[in-house]
């Protein structure tokens, strides 16, 4: 019998982390600065390049707005990160994450993080997951509508300001967490209200062209990862089958903080980035919902969304 085959065997998640040995787990759990700190400088590095070519009106620069947009608004799979503690070792560097991440993607990270919990907690369960709390759209326009990051953008314009307004009556936010939640809505929409007038008092567009703009041209694309991730899988309480691995490039991957393996995160968030690789090999023949790649996820989730099974 080999390592992996008493994994195999695994009749549900809880199975398939209860059957991993004492050193897989050691293996497994192991965060690291160095490796978090080598990948965020990767994708920060990538933001510099199309930054500075589109700062410097290099020939062609048009096109890198949605490249630029996509490097942006993809800084969510980061802060998702953050919001499980595995990015990084260090705490601090955790939370600066989490905040730089969110400031970018008008995603405060308290908040988010109370979110994104009962998310892991009932995930996809339409009565208990946040992220089932609007229902899918049933129409072509409406999709699109999704897809291009309509309802995101209000949803979360209207969420810093009703948390900002100490009205926050989210039921996943819990008491001890109002406070904090209302001084991050306040931090920015002081942080935006700053570098709003800093532009206008200098009567600069960089503003627009190097955040505003590319975020919104880059969204559709960070919209068409996330329904791929649970989007047309059954409604259960197994990861194994309620989630859904997208098999895709290197390029995917990095920007994406390894999280197409999202079956494996699902199954042990405690599971950093950079160790879901291996821990896809232990885990990938008892993988039940898969796509080999973007576009035949895109076509799963959004015909099940049309045909009102999602």
């Amino acid at each position: 019998m080999d390592a992996d085959e008493p994994t195999r065997r695994a009749t549900d998640h809880r199975d398939a982390v209860g059957r991993l040995d004492w050193e897989q787990r050691r293996e497994l759990l192991h965060r690291s600065d160095r490796k978090g700190l080598a990948h965020l400088a990767g994708h920060l590095a990538a933001l510099a390049i199309t930054g500075t070519l589109i700062a410097l009106e290099a020939p062609g620069w048009p096109v890198l707005l949605p490249i630029h947009g996509i490097l942006l608004v993809f800084l969510f799979c980061l802060q998702h990160e953050a919001v499980h503690k595995t990015p990084f070792r260090s705490a601090w560097l955790n939370a600066a994450a989490g905040w730089g991440a969110g400031l970018v993607n008008l995603l405060p990270p308290v908040w988010f993080h109370h979110f994104h919990m009962d998310h892991h907690r009932y995930t996809h369960d339409p009565a208990r997951d946040p992220e089932l709390a609007r229902p899918l759209p049933r129409s072509r326009a409406g999709l699109a509508w999704l897809i291009a990051g309509g309802p995101y953008w209000t949803s979360q314009v209207r969420t810093l300001l009703v948390n900002a307004a100490g009205r926050n009556r989210d039921g996943f936010v819990p008491p001890a967490a109002r406070a904090p939640v209302v001084w991050e809505a306040r931090s920015f929409l002081a942080v935006y209200a700053a570098a709003a007038g800093v532009s206008i008092y200098a009567g600069s567009a960089a503003l627009l062209w190097l955040w505003v703009l590319p975020a919104l041209l880059g969204q559709p694309f960070l919209r068409v990862y996330l329904l791929a991730e649970h989007t047309g899988c059954p409604h259960v309480a197994n990861m194994l089958e309620n989630t859904r691995t997208t098999f895709t490039n290197r390029l995917v991957r990095f920007i994406a903080w390894n999280m197409p393996y999202h079956v494996e995160h699902h199954v042990y968030p405690a599971v950093p980035f950079h160790r879901l690789p291996a821990f896809h090999a232990v885990l990938r023949d008892r993988l039940t919902v898969t796509a080999d790649g973007y576009r035949a996820a895109t076509r799963a989730t959004t015909g099940a969304i049309l045909r009102g099974e999602a």
